[in-house]
């Protein structure tokens, strides 16, 4: 796995712990943490799930989050995501 960031400059503002849980747990607990948080806010998955690999960056794909990293040691994934802007919060910072 390619680390896309240096994630020692990265602070999370929530931090989900989904490991040992097994697919699709990883991601679903992921969605609900993002559904509470506000735009911009950044998000770090712990899964030791290796689907959650594949998942997660689906997942930014298809939602329009960011996926600012994702990194493995010792059989333990870690992503972080940004969640994306809303498009009423984009429209109305335009005006």
């Amino acid at each position: 796995m390619t680390e896309m960031m240096n994630t020692g400059s990265l602070a999370a503002d929530e931090t989900v712990d989904a490991r040992q849980l097994p697919c699709p747990m990883p991601l679903l607990r992921a969605k609900q943490a993002l559904n509470r948080m506000p735009a911009g806010a950044v998000l770090c998955l712990m899964a030791t799930d290796k689907g959650s690999v594949r998942d997660v960056r689906a997942f930014c794909e298809l939602a329009g989050h960011e996926l600012l990293a994702q990194n493995e040691r010792d059989g333990e994934f870690v992503h972080w995501l940004r969640k994306k802007h809303d498009q009423h919060q984009q429209n109305s910072q335009r005006s």
